[in-house]
């Protein structure tokens, strides 16, 4: 059980962030708080772990700050300015050579991670607000969700794109990418979830996406959709007060991660085993959850404010 027996703080990472303006790194296994860093001026919006571990981004207003976790300092180390509006959604390319954000100005940009000069060599421009920007597995293609309903498949390499609108009159809020690669869902601000068989996508050929499945993941807003490691299973959280983790042989519904007073689940994370997962909510609480019985294993008090953002990285993700 990787949550259980691993409490060597630098192969098990879990950060958090919300609208307290402080990120918080702590212990998985005893639920306690290691350390806060400062986040002033913004809630965070987004986090997510460097590859190699070394870093953490948080995106925020018109900012993605960079935090060194080997280092006690409790201020940013690097500070990625000049983006207009809210930063909605981070990542990494594997090796850590670049980095991907996406925007409330429309945009989605690369950012090289070699530089010294913070550079955005690339750009993507969409017709909307940015919600969210998921990268394929084969490091070549980022899928796009916006505002307006639309989705974009963008080959980085060569510029091409093209667009897929599952339902126009709604929002897209989340988009995942199953491990492999085979599988791509996207939630909406109505609270269904879509399902695509992605196929080819290797070399120079586009991913093809075919409409798979669709259904009502949630009855208010769908916030977020994440598969787990081993590809079996689909976590959606939403607006309801629920996370709810869907058997991706069927979709059936498997567990419904739900609380009283728990408010809006605004984050979802699994372990690497796929056996337990970590939820973020607006009560101020971050969660761990057992997959298999549904039952609560921890809370993570500490936050002033709802927590919307959480990272989680383990040993056993390289």
């Amino acid at each position: 059980m990787t949550i259980e027996n691993n409490t060597d703080n630098d192969q098990v990472i879990l950060a958090t962030g919300g609208y307290d303006h402080t990120i918080k790194l702590w212990h998985t296994h005893k639920g306690i708080c290691l350390r806060t860093m400062q986040h002033a001026e913004s809630q965070v919006n987004a986090l997510e772990i460097t590859p190699n571990r070394q870093l953490l981004a948080a995106a925020s207003y018109q900012h993605i700050r960079m935090y060194d976790l080997q280092s006690s300092n409790p201020n940013a180390a690097t500070d990625y300015e000049s983006v207009p509006k809210n930063v909605t959604s981070i990542g990494f390319q594997e090796d850590g050579k670049w980095m991907y954000s996406g925007g409330e100005d429309g945009r989605v940009r690369i950012w090289d991670l070699r530089s010294t000069s913070l550079q955005c060599p690339k750009s993507f421009e969409g017709l909307a607000p940015v919600t969210c920007v998921r990268l394929h597995p084969n490091q070549g293609e980022l899928f796009i969700g916006d505002q307006s309903g639309n989705i974009y498949r963008w080959e980085i390499r060569t510029d091409n794109n093209e667009q897929l609108i599952p339902d126009g009159n709604s929002m897209i809020l989340d988009i995942a990418i199953d491990p492999i690669g085979a599988h791509m869902a996207a939630v909406n601000s109505k609270g269904k979830c879509y399902i695509w068989s992605l196929s080819n996508g290797i070399g120079d050929e586009p991913t093809k996406m075919t409409p798979k499945h669709k259904f009502d993941a949630h009855k208010r807003q769908a916030l977020k959709c994440k598969f787990s490691p081993d590809s079996q299973l689909l976590i959606t959280t939403s607006a309801d007060q629920t996370a709810r983790i869907w058997s991706t042989s069927d979709y059936s519904l498997i567990q419904e991660l739900k609380q009283e007073n728990q408010r809006w689940v605004w984050d979802a994370a699994f372990s690497s085993d796929s056996q337990y997962v970590f939820t973020a909510s607006s009560d101020n609480f971050a969660k761990l959850w057992n997959v298999k019985t549904g039952t609560l294993e921890r809370e993570y008090a500490g936050h002033q404010k709802a927590v919307t953002a959480l990272a989680f990285r383990d040993a056993s993700i390289e």
